[in-house]
């Protein structure tokens, strides 16, 4: 080996690591816990090899809107931030191990494949984050509001939801009052 090559090869780079990946998803570490972030078209995929392999509760669906902080947050490299992100966690109880999996959701189309057809569970989950936050699970056998009337409008928990008062109204103390 000549000098030239060697110093060459020392001043070669090193290759970057591949990213840890599971279930064909990224995955980042958030306070000792597995993350996987699967993209909305991988999301029944996903769910479908998560209870294949042992995960076999869906023990959470929730949402969170990023409105002006949807590009502020740690996300792996190759997952795009979008204003809304559908978490879900999920229990192997044979592992004792709990996972998270986040999947980045678009304003311009808030919807995502219901997991409902492969956890049940998670029917009232969904619902509630329909009615909250306004995304729409595919699928899903009755995605209808769950907390909020059924004549309210918008998505109360939406950061775009304008805050408003609402009077409360108290009875007057009875005259049978007991002091």
């Amino acid at each position: 080996m000549t000098d030239t090559a060697a110093e060459n090869e020392a001043e070669a780079p090193e290759p970057e690591p591949e990213p840890e990946t599971a279930y064909g998803a990224l995955v980042s570490w958030s306070r000792g816990q597995r993350v996987i972030h699967p993209t909305r078209e991988e999301w029944l995929a996903t769910a479908k090899a998560l209870l294949a392999d042992g995960w076999n509760m869906c023990v959470d669906v929730t949402a969170v809107d990023y409105l002006t902080h949807h590009a502020d947050r740690d996300l792996p490299a190759g997952v795009e931030p979008e204003r809304f992100e559908v978490v879900a966690s999920f229990v192997s109880h044979l592992r004792r191990e709990r996972l998270r999996a986040r999947v980045q959701v678009p304003a311009s189309d808030p919807s995502i494949a219901s997991l409902y057809v492969i956890y049940p569970g998670t029917d009232f989950l969904e619902r509630e984050v329909y009615d909250l936050v306004g995304i729409t699970f595919v699928g899903h056998p009755d995605l209808s509001r769950i907390l909020m009337p059924e004549t309210w409008e918008g998505h109360p928990l939406r950061k775009d939801f304008g805050i408003g008062a609402i009077p409360v109204q108290f009875k007057a103390p009875s005259a049978n009052t007991h002091r």
